[in-house]
């Protein structure tokens, strides 16, 4: 049996999507910037797709932008609309568990004389928003902060985030990185009081290499590739219509089919709790129920490091993370996430992520908790001796 938990890293294309890219690949080819036939039918095509993606939102076309995905959205949110503000100020907050995609470009930005305040977290992974608040200061640009980490699923308050960032000062820019909340849960930029949302198709069943920055019309950034003028001359270069209408109907599918999922990931989620709080010595780091996020589970089986635990369940046909899949090449013992969350040594390097998707079934969780009361105890006999 095969049961893949790493659905937060990546996630297999629906049957509907692949026909939508498929027949855009091979039916709607034509470049859209072309003025033929071809070109208008794919013109439509992008325009439908876009459409589709601003109703999930409840903004308007006009602010959907297509990126090759999330890390190019964070990169371009951050450093354009930095770029684009500078002389307003030239402070910058964002806090300590984001992605890699939102820290680089941080980091990127103080080498430009940028500075940035990193806001800490909690044992639960969230923010004070008491230090948001007080972080912000009179050359404040933007604030960056993610809806849903990636690792231990902690969901962040982005609405009073807004509703703070707002009262200090309107014209602050406030970017959310919602790669793990789009297509999780209801996601309206207008109502939380978001400026910029980057979201990734690869990550609700769509396909690998397409994603969107929803930048509202009042926004001033900058483009950060130049060239034919496509997207208003915002983001230039050949559309990606099949990849554009795969993301479109695989966010038309999530949001049809939200609550049903969301019960789905949440039993799967409670299933998982359980039988791992059952398991001698696991701690279990993410919030249960709705407290964090439904689809992500995180904990440590001490005495175990998580890489072997993760490549003898891979024997097993088990497939599960050590954390972000984005960071996972580097040579860093631990995650820079769990380090915020201030735990043991022995927890930090004995952690794993499990994250469901919609094919995630009650018999994959069984199997995966089965399998591990069956390894643990003779992987810590193992690292003893």
């Amino acid at each position: 049996m095969e049961a893949y938990l790493d659905n937060s890293a990546t996630t297999r294309c629906t049957e509907s999507v692949r026909d939508a890219v498929v027949r855009a690949m091979m039916e709607d080819y034509g470049n859209p910037s072309s003025r033929h036939q071809k070109g208008l039918d794919a013109e439509r095509s992008l325009r439908e797709a876009r459409e589709t993606l601003a109703r999930t939102l409840r903004v308007s076309e006009k602010e959907i932008y297509f990126t090759s995905g999330a890390t190019e959205s964070n990169n371009w949110a951050l450093i354009g609309a930095a770029a684009a503000n500078r002389r307003a100020g030239m402070h910058l907050i964002t806090t300590a568990i984001e992605h890699p995609a939102v820290l680089m470009p941080m980091q990127y930005l103080q080498e430009q004389g940028f500075r940035v305040t990193y806001l800490p977290v909690d044992s639960a992974g969230q923010i004070s928003l008491d230090d948001l608040e007080q972080a912000i200061c009179d050359d404040t640009i933007l604030v960056s902060i993610m809806y849903v980490n990636n690792e231990v699923g902690a969901i962040e308050p982005i609405a009073e985030a807004g509703k703070r960032i707002r009262a200090r000062n309107p014209r602050i820019l406030f970017h959310v990185d919602a790669v793990q909340a789009y297509g999780k849960m209801p996601v309206y930029p207008k109502t939380l009081g978001v400026d910029m949302l980057s979201a990734s198709a690869h990550k609700i069943h769509g396909p690998k290499g397409i994603g969107f920055l929803y930048i509202n019309e009042r926004v001033k950034i900058h483009p950060l590739l130049l060239g034919g003028g496509q997207q208003k001359g915002m983001r230039s270069g050949t559309d990606n219509v099949p990849g554009a209408v795969g993301l479109a109907q695989a966010a038309k599918e999530a949001y049809a089919n939200l609550e049903e999922e969301r019960r789905h990931f949440l039993e799967l989620k409670r299933r998982l709790m359980e039988g791992l709080a059952a398991l001698p010595q696991v701690v279990i780091h993410s919030q249960p129920g709705e407290q964090g996020a439904a689809h992500i589970v995180s904990a440590a089986f001490p005495g175990v490091r998580s890489e072997v635990l993760l490549h003898a369940l891979e024997e097993r046909g088990v497939y599960v993370s050590a954390g972000s899949a984005c960071s996972s090449n580097k040579k860093q013992p631990v995650s820079a996430v769990l380090k915020e969350l201030h735990l043991r040594p022995e927890l930090l390097e004995s952690t794993l992520r499990f994250s469901f998707g919609r094919f995630t079934t009650a018999e994959e969780i069984d199997y995966c908790l089965q399998t591990l009361a069956q390894l643990l105890p003779v992987l810590r006999r193992y690292t003893r001796h």
